[in-house]
């Protein structure tokens, strides 16, 4: 089975939110990464319902996401409506 996420795949992602492919340090490419990372696991939830240690480490990204939106928020307001609006998130 392939990786599901390449080095490829985080320049893809940290290039479109993020300020640069390299930029992986701004709370907006953290959170798009963790974003990406939380989809892939509740799929693999879906399918894999007793799977627990993955269960665990899946809340442990909601929750490291949530603490970053926070903090985002807390700074500045507008890069955090923009990224809730570009991934699509409910707050």
């Amino acid at each position: 089975m392939a990786a599901y996420l390449t080095a490829d795949k985080k320049q893809e992602i940290f290039g479109q939110y993020g300020q640069s492919n390299a930029d992986t340090g701004s709370p907006e490419s953290q959170v798009a990464l963790f974003s990406y990372r939380i989809a892939h696991l509740t799929g693999h939830l879906k399918s894999n319902k007793k799977d627990f240690s993955t269960q665990r480490a899946l809340l442990r990204l909601v929750g490291k996401r949530r603490r970053l939106l926070d903090y985002l928020k807390a700074i500045d307001i507008e890069r955090y409506r923009k990224i809730i609006k570009a991934l699509n998130l409910r707050k």
